[in-house]
């Protein structure tokens, strides 16, 4: 490189010739000395533990400030709103479950509520169907605000956050695995109902779980909120007021910890919430330690919920009667986890050729949705999840777009970060809690 900062050269028989040496091409166009200059510019992921996924951060910083933050995402490739358009419409259960993998039942809910509204049939689906979808997304809830306490304790220094989060978590998987058959990626909330019924251990474990739970958050919070170093790590720390929310589309805690008390469950309800006596928690300090403050009360909220939905449980179907859009199959739960009813089976091929015929249609194609479009919101534990379904008469989705509140939530980062220490990157990232599953669906 020469004084003046351009490329060496000289003329040759074959012409001008330069000579450039290795450095960073920015630094080459722009003059920088690199000698002078303190700033670098890090990587922080996409293979990092405290990114909550494969998040990539890129930080410039000048010592440990931050002077420039810019989240990269992408890195999942899931394809999900794309394969949709390749399956029915009940078989998309099965792929929207897997976007957010630690708030499947509300992927799973935000979905069938927006085809159930392009049917016309929200007003047909069953009392018990509605109270178990309740019951299943504020149990779901929970156990998503226990992996955030879980993991951003680790990030903080509070390792042993992360093993009781778990720990209690476990406990919620159960009653999942017990109703589902599964402990993640459930399709268990479907276009018209539910998968199955729950059975009676399930009611009696969650009122066991209810019974449990309030000792351990009174622990977390003995552990937690009088730790100096907690209040250090988390108050004044990647602030964002109600106006950087609303201005940048952020919902949820993150907005709630800011003052403004929107809930979907309250202001726009579905599933029959405005039943339910429960309260919108919020802090003002809009920072790390009103998102922990937030997410702990809003925890008990859903044990209120919880509670009043055991209540009401009354027997009854969990499926629309329509036998057009009803899943004919009746599952129960085998040796395997899974299964089909056997007398159900031997039911089905004991009648006329006709209903068997019928089964096998409903069964392979699946049922049509009439054209036109929809979107619906619900409160996931993460911000607003919209659901925007288009029909075009057929049997399968012409296309599915979900609005995730992981990915509208993260381009916070930069506006938290910026002007903050490298270590409050980490603090700021966690307390949006987002989950890249869903931000790269």
């Amino acid at each position: 490189m020469s004084q003046s900062g351009y490329a060496a050269e000289r003329e040759t028989t074959e012409g001008k010739v330069f000579t450039v040496t290795g450095g960073d091409w920015d630094q080459v166009v722009s003059g920088i000395d690199p000698l002078t200059d303190e700033r670098i510019v890090v990587n922080m992921g996409p293979q990092h533990p405290s990114t909550h996924g494969v998040l990539r951060l890129v930080l410039e910083l000048e010592g440990e400030t931050v002077i420039e933050a810019r989240p990269v995402v992408g890195y999942l490739h899931t394809g999900i709103e794309k394969n949709l358009e390749y399956r029915n419409w009940v078989q998309g259960s099965t792929f929207v479950t897997r976007m957010d993998y630690l708030a499947p039942m509300h992927n799973e809910t935000g979905y069938a509520l927006a085809v159930e509204k392009l049917l016309g049939i929200e007003d047909q689906i069953t009392e018990r169907a509605t109270t178990i979808r309740v019951l299943m997304l504020e149990l779901n809830r929970i156990s998503s605000h226990l992996v955030w306490l879980a993991t951003t304790g680790m990030e903080l220094g509070a390792i042993s956050m992360m093993l009781y989060g778990f720990r209690e978590r476990e406990y919620i998987l159960d009653i999942f695995e017990e109703a589902s058959g599964l402990r993640m990626n459930h399709a268990y909330i479907r276009p018209g109902g539910l998968a199955q019924d729950i059975p009676d251990s399930v009611v009696k474990k969650t009122r066991e779980f209810l019974k449990y739970l309030p000792k351990k958050l009174r622990e977390y919070e003995d552990m937690l909120s009088g730790q100096p170093i907690w209040h250090e790590r988390t108050k004044g720390v990647a602030v964002l007021d109600v106006t950087g929310c609303l201005a940048l589309g952020i919902t949820g805690p993150v907005l709630r910890a800011a003052g403004l008390g929107w809930d979907l469950r309250k202001t726009m309800p579905y599933c029959g919430y405005e039943t339910y006596e429960f309260d919108v928690p919020t802090a003002t300090t809009a920072d790390v330690w009103g998102r922990y403050q937030v997410r702990l009360a809003e925890i008990r909220e859903s044990m209120k919920i919880i509670e009043q939905a055991l209540d009401r449980l009354r027997p009854g179907p969990v499926v629309i009667a329509d036998k057009k859009i009803a899943w004919p199959a009746q599952l129960a739960i085998g040796v395997d986890g899974m299964g089909n009813s056997l007398e159900h089976v031997a039911k089905i091929m004991g009648q006329s050729m006709e209903s068997l015929i019928h089964h096998f249609k409903l069964v392979t194609e699946g049922f049509r949705v009439p054209a036109g479009q929809v979107y619906v919101s619900i409160e996931s534990p993460r911000g607003e999840l919209g659901v925007h379904a288009v029909s075009d008469g057929g049997t399968r989705p012409y296309r599915v777009h979900y609005r995730e509140p992981s990915f509208v939530n993260l381009q916070a980062i930069p506006a938290m970060a910026e002007g903050a220490l490298l270590a409050d990157v980490i603090a700021g990232g966690a307390s949006l809690d987002p989950v890249m599953g869903g931000c790269d669906r």
